[in-house]
């Protein structure tokens, strides 16, 4: 069973503010948690929903209810860079799928999530973020739906930090900058991305750490989430990802792209802490 842990920090507040307003959690999620009456103290007695709890109450909630359908998977050991009851963070490999297209598909990286997280006794992993196929780093796993529905609401607000390093065949001129292009599909392959007017609103940061005879280092961060976004943009400035091939970047010997997410950073939302979150760079 899905469970975490929670005090309350504010006198008078009720489970039903807590989860409806403070964090506006489906209403499935809410109807099947009340009929459960998975919300309950120290004693593991169910807590009245509308009664007025002090701060120090400690409660536990539990999703009886919540699974997720993939098939877990051991491939070796997973990179686990930060985990709590909330979320864990994750490290992907390049070259490995994101998830499953189809039902009871295996050899992804949500696979080996699931497979991680059934042997601590849970049942639910849900990615917050994607990476693409031949990107590597860090991805954001919710553990329980009303995480998973609170981290998609701040990333759609822009308040995951996500930063990514490339390299980039060629030298940037501009030390750091923004690119402003609008990405949209590519009507003459549908796995390419094309910077297009019609497309939806792409913003991405960037700035120059370092250069060789030549590539270009560059640290980018995401403002928006479009597709390919990084590769995308740096494609138009004439500097494709180092092994980005579908975007004209120059073959390396693994065949992988040189793009990795390296960082995230939020505020908490159950427990208010700046939390960042970063994997070893080379």
């Amino acid at each position: 069973m899905t469970v975490f842990h929670y005090t309350i920090t504010e006198d008078r507040q009720t489970i039903e503010h807590l989860l409806r307003e403070q964090w506006q959690a489906g209403k499935k999620t809410v109807h099947l948690m009340r009929m459960a009456k998975s919300v309950t103290d120290e004693n593991g007695e169910p807590i009245d929903w509308k009664l007025p709890l002090f701060v120090g109450t400690n409660l536990t909630f539990s999703f009886p209810e919540a699974q997720s359908t993939y098939v877990p998977e051991e491939r070796g050991t997973l990179n686990v860079v930060f985990e709590d009851e909330h979320i864990v963070a994750v490290v992907k490999a390049a070259g490995l799928s994101m998830h499953p297209d189809r039902l009871g598909q295996t050899g992804t990286f949500m696979n080996q999530v699931m497979a991680y997280i059934v042997n601590q006794g849970g049942q639910y992993a849900e990615h917050i973020h994607r990476l693409d196929k031949g990107t590597s780093g860090v991805v954001l796993i919710a553990k329980h739906p009303i995480a998973k529905g609170l981290f998609d609401r701040m990333l759609e607000k822009n308040e995951i930090s996500r930063k990514y390093l490339a390299e980039t065949d060629g030298l940037l001129k501009r030390p750091r900058g923004t690119i402003r292009f609008s990405i949209g599909k590519d009507r003459h392959d549908p796995s390419k991305r094309v910077v297009s007017i019609s497309g939806q609103s792409a913003i991405t940061h960037f700035k120059v750490i370092d250069r060789t005879a030549d590539s270009s280092f560059v640290e980018a961060e995401l403002e928006t989430g479009r597709t390919h976004q990084i590769r995308v943009h740096l494609a138009h400035l004439g500097h494709p990802v180092k092994g980005d091939t579908l975007y004209d970047g120059s073959e390396t010997e693994d065949g992988h792209y040189r793009l990795t997410a390296t960082s995230v950073a939020f505020t908490h939302p159950f427990t208010g802490e700046a939390i960042t979150i970063e994997m070893e760079t080379k």
